[in-house]
């Protein structure tokens, strides 16, 4: 058998796709290329282009496997989605984009069936955030739809099918947020039967499973060699966490940074979790249950610097920085009301920002996202190091304020603008078994640990900051 050196993964974000080859033995990205995850206006509703993301993930493979050779696939995508096939394996209807206002009008019918947080771990969110309250309003829409519907797959696992022909679901998906699982006894949520799903869900599957092999015919469109195997895939803030539950000793915490910012905390203490501040029980890429809490941090950023920085990582002068810290130039919660943990509150400066430069809004920008996050890190628990994967690592201002906020080390996971392809690749990998408690190496040997001396400005500006939020206390 042929090792496997070079694993090919697709990696659908909600904002960008894209494929990449990852080098297994360091751990690296040797070749990526990228497109707009775009969203189709509808009929019926707003859904995802998912032929054009097959055109793209098949012409992709075949040119990289050109330039690298591809010896595995694997696939890691965004969570709040679900894949309904019909009984000739196509889509029984689009699949939704998870912004869709849709299932908010139906929420007072939808709340009367779903199971409760303690049950699923799972907050009520708005819009299609909840997957159970996607298929609710989509079955009401149409009332023919759920007798068309032969077999429901998680969203990575539908990329696998379209790749081996075999159906899954996998647990990572089904724990995020969907109503659908319950993580403490690692089985679907009476939910599923009150959709009249029961016997439709695709059979279970963990992440570092084999979904099957390469089809023929998707072969040769891709340019790949017959019998590839594919990995199950990973929800994609799972897939950031994996590598570091594959090497470190508990408790640490993950931040996975992208679109969505997600805190996970793994060994910390127990700590009773707040639906209402977007906390949730996800579930890792072995079942086990992880305590967890985001913000849509990567849309706010985008948002609060109006392009300004052109996709780049943002510069300030250090004087820039002074001032903000100085004059205590601070951003209040919450940029997106929706999530978070400072749901319903609008935004605000603590003084007029519109004099503020690039490199001054830059530097606020930054502590927000950084206060937040420490915020969503106290709201689960979370105790020793703290480990930033994805863009948010490349930025020290806001690794800096992170520290200074939790009083804990920050490491900046290296070698990739996200950890979600790393963390995929490594399904195919000859180590995807979890390393005994007692005996786990206590830190990994990737990422570049900041221990940023202790500067009182910044430990001023996180009080002033926290006394603003929590009225004064």
């Amino acid at each position: 058998m042929v090792p496997v050196t070079h694993v090919g993964v697709i990696d659908i974000g909600k904002t960008n796709a894209k494929v990449a080859v990852v080098a297994l033995e360091s751990r690296t990205e040797i070749g990526v290329l990228k497109r707009p995850n775009a969203v189709r206006p509808g009929p019926p509703y707003p859904h995802y282009d998912v032929d054009g993301l097959w055109r793209f993930i098949c012409d992709s493979l075949a040119e990289l496997h050109l330039a690298h050779r591809i010896d595995a696939i694997s696939v890691t995508t965004h969570g709040a989605s679900i894949v309904l096939l019909d009984a000739e394996g196509g889509l029984a209807a689009p699949v939704l984009d998870y912004e869709c206002d849709g299932p908010d009008r139906l929420t007072a019918d939808y709340d009367a069936i779903r199971p409760d947080f303690l049950e699923t771990g799972s907050p009520r969110l708005s819009m299609g955030l909840n997957v159970g309250a996607q298929l609710f309003w989509q079955f009401r829409s149409d009332p023919g739809l759920c007798a068309r519907v032969a077999a429901v797959l998680t969203y990575p696992q539908y990329w696998a099918f379209r790749l081996t022909g075999q159906r899954a679901c996998e647990v990572t998906s089904l724990g995020c947020h969907t109503d659908l699982w319950n993580p403490h006894l690692q089985c679907f949520s009476p939910l599923v039967e009150r959709l009249g799903l029961s016997g439709k869900m695709a059979p279970l599957r963990m992440a570092a499973d084999c979904a099957g092999t390469l089809l023929p015919e998707i072969a040769r469109r891709a340019g790949l060699p017959e019998g590839l195997t594919v990995a199950c895939g990973i929800h994609d803030s799972n897939a950031s966490l994996y590598p570091h539950l594959l090497k470190r000793k508990a408790p640490f915490s993950v931040v996975s940074t992208g679109t969505w910012v997600i805190a996970l905390s793994i060994g910390g203490k127990a700590f009773a979790l707040d639906p209402a501040r977007d906390t949730l029980i996800n579930v890792n890429a072995f079942g086990d249950p992880v305590p967890s809490a985001r913000f849509m941090g990567g849309r706010e950023f985008d948002l609060l610097m109006g392009g300004r920085m052109g996709g780049q990582p943002g510069t300030c002068a250090e004087t820039e920085a002074a001032r903000v810290l100085g004059e205590r130039i601070l951003l209040l919660p919450a940029v997106d009301p929706l999530s978070g943990p400072f749901q319903g509150r609008q935004s605000r400066w603590s003084e007029d920002e519109t004099g503020l430069s690039d490199g001054e809004r830059f530097t606020a920008v930054s502590f927000y996202l950084a206060l937040m996050t420490a915020e969503c890190l106290a709201i689960t628990g979370a105790m020793g190091p703290v480990i930033v994967e994805g863009p948010f690592a490349r930025n020290a201002l806001y690794l800096q304020m992170l520290e200074t906020a939790t009083g804990r080390p920050v490491t900046a996971s290296e070698g990739s603008a996200t950890g979600t392809s790393i963390g995929a690749a490594l399904l195919v990998g000859d180590d995807t078994r979890p390393p005994d408690k007692g005996s786990a190496p206590a830190v990994a040997q990737s990422g570049t640990l900041r221990s940023f001396p202790a500067d009182p400005a910044f430990q001023a500006y996180a009080d002033a900051w926290q006394r603003q939020v929590h009225g004064g206390r």
